[in-house]
């Protein structure tokens, strides 16, 4: 067991080198994989990030859109009501119109009845100083 090692030993060592070498292959190319496939899911992680960050706009989108529309809707309710409060006004308006035009029509038929009435004195009048003589 000196300097020199036994062909036995010296194909062991081979061997062992061999095996060495195959399992630091095999070590390497599970690296690679598992590089290749972090490089992959980084990738989609990238790409999902990206589409979050567009559903995030749509939605703030939406949302302004939501917020202006309920504005809008908000404000015809307003001009809605406010119609609504003039057309009543409007309605006791004409109601008012209508009971001032029923009124002067009765006062006119009542001035008519006296002028009717003052026709007749007149007429009496008429004749009753016709009927002196001087």
């Amino acid at each position: 067991m000196g300097g020199l090692a036994s062909p036995s030993t010296r194909k062991w060592d081979r061997m062992t080198r061999a095996g060495d070498a195959r399992a630091s292959e095999d070590i390497i190319a599970k690296i690679d994989a598992i590089q290749q496939t972090t490089g992959q899911a980084t990738s989609a992680i990238a790409r999902i990030t990206e589409v979050v960050h567009q559903i995030a706009e749509l939605q703030e989108t939406i949302a302004a859109a939501v917020e202006e529309q309920s504005a809008t809707t908000g404000e015809i309710n307003r001009n809605v009501s406010e119609v609504a409060a003039g057309s009543q006004h409007i309605a006791a308006n004409v109601a008012g119109v209508a009971d001032i035009a029923g009124a002067a029509t009765r006062d006119a038929a009542t001035t008519l009845q006296s002028a009717r009435g003052l026709g007749e004195l007149a007429a009496d009048l008429d004749r009753l100083v016709g009927s002196f003589r001087y």
